[in-house]
């Protein structure tokens, strides 16, 4: 019997324009479609207009078991791709560990790219950035992510930082605290979607710009 295989698909990180004709071809052609939750994933592939065989949640609640089961069934020939609510996946999302025992049990894995915040952000700067340090999701403890901003800041290397929409204010507020009011930023606020803005001053500025909205953002510390 042949092995299956395990393809990672980006998805659109808002713009549903932004998919891949190879991954529409590979969401279309698998077995199981694997996503963080069910309802997320389906109305994601609705807007696609893909139907999948059949859609499985894997999450950071149940991926060490329910990677086990998927793995075991690829070994047995099936083909499943992963998919996260937006954007590429295992990307600060679950998958690694799906990945690691797909990897140990000699399965394929291959990546299909698209969509990324990060690169999305990266080519809009009006400054060259040759190298970079992406730190994801800092703790939600504002101690703690302040201490953690020391920690980075002190690398003297452009920081890139995520979070969730409602901790944009209290992150810009921890940065300059941290880094000084006149540290410059680069913030895209809901990239590739109708409304996106990229912000570029100082952290003092962008606070002021910002106030207490709430969006999807990604921010570079220069």
């Amino acid at each position: 019997m042949n092995m299956g295989q395990l393809y990672m698909v980006a998805t659109p990180i808002g713009n549903p324009e932004d998919i891949s004709l190879r991954a529409i071809r590979i969401l279309g052609e698998v077995d199981v479609v694997i996503c963080e939750e069910r309802r997320q994933g389906s109305t994601l592939l609705k807007k696609l207009g893909i139907t999948p065989k059949q859609l499985i949640s894997l999450n950071e609640h149940n991926e060490a078991e329910q990677a086990a089961t998927l793995v075991q069934r690829m070994a047995l020939g099936e083909k499943m791709a992963l998919i996260s609510d937006a954007g590429t996946p295992v990307f600060a999302d679950p998958g690694a560990e799906l990945i690691r025992q797909a990897v140990k049990m000699g399965i394929p894995v291959t990546a299909v790219p698209g969509a990324s915040s990060l690169m999305a952000l990266l080519s809009l700067l009006d400054t060259k950035v040759e190298r970079f340090v992406y730190a994801g999701f800092l703790s939600r403890s504002p101690q703690e992510r302040r201490q953690e901003l020391q920690r980075l800041l002190r690398l003297n290397l452009p920081l890139v930082l995520m979070d969730t929409p409602y901790r944009l204010s209290s992150l810009l507020e921890d940065i300059e605290k941290t880094a000084g009011k006149n540290r410059r930023v680069t913030l895209g606020l809901n990239l590739t979607l109708p409304g996106e803005q990229v912000l570029r001053g100082t952290v003092s500025e962008i606070r002021r710009m910002v106030q207490d909205r709430k969006a999807e953002f990604i921010l570079l510390i220069h």
